[in-house]
């Protein structure tokens, strides 16, 4: 079995395919900010390359469903009916999960690790991504460590807006990671960290960045 990538590595991996995800759409396009005009799965593939590119590289799922992850997540394969009814989870899917890499004996011996919800436009608080860390939370959250192999999700963004909008990149993610924080915090047994955010301006044209909101176990 191959060791699995830090927390670190694959962070910074995000961070980077989202970087160069930017670079391409605006030598590609000549667009110099609005990424946010990218094809579905934009993002999500310049992610997937990058977390490749690792030297313990897991093995990674475009849009698993959420059944399939709890299945390989959960203590017991038969167990994840029981756990989406007992949490109130509707079948939905993941834009990236990470498994980990070995040689498998068949077609359901699977062990997934990380779950990621990326979006691309990120501009304002909407239902949508406060429902997405809703489904993180409950699928990482548990009483103990042991009782799920999920080690943490991430809620990767792209946030860009023009040099005429109101209110700036800086306040717009303050608000974010506060309603963010908000749900994590009902979890007694979970935590949550930002990373990124760094904005970087376009003279005459706009702002634009990159974040990464991590939930993970807070077991002591």
């Amino acid at each position: 079995m191959h060791k699995f990538p830090s927390q670190k590595e694959i962070i910074n991996s995000v961070i980077k395919g989202i970087e160069t995800a930017k670079n391409n759409f605006t030598y590609w396009t000549a667009d110099e900010l609005f990424l946010s005009y990218a094809p579905a799965k934009f993002l999500t593939i310049h992610i997937s390359q990058e977390i490749a590119k690792l030297e313990n590289a897991p093995e990674i799922f475009i849009d698993a469903p959420v059944a399939d992850i709890l299945r390989c997540s959960l203590p017991s394969r038969r167990d994840f009916r029981d756990f989406m009814k007992t949490k109130y989870l509707a079948q939905d899917i993941m834009c990236l999960t990470l498994d980990e890499r070995f040689e498998h004996k068949s077609d359901n011996d699977s062990i997934s690790r990380v779950i990621m919800s990326i979006k691309n436009g990120v501009r304002n608080v909407k239902e949508e991504y406060k429902n997405e860390i809703e489904k993180m939370c409950k699928m990482i959250d548990r009483e103990k460590l042991s009782d799920s192999t999920l080690d943490y999700g991430l809620f990767a963004f792209y946030l860009d807006i023009s040099n005429s909008a109101r209110k700036k990149s800086e306040q717009r993610i303050e608000e974010i990671i506060d309603n963010f924080d908000k749900i994590v915090s009902s979890y007694s047994n979970l935590k949550s960290r930002f990373e990124g955010g760094n904005v970087k301006v376009i003279p005459n044209i706009g702002e634009y960045s990159i974040g990464c909101y991590i939930i993970e176990p807070n077991f002591k």
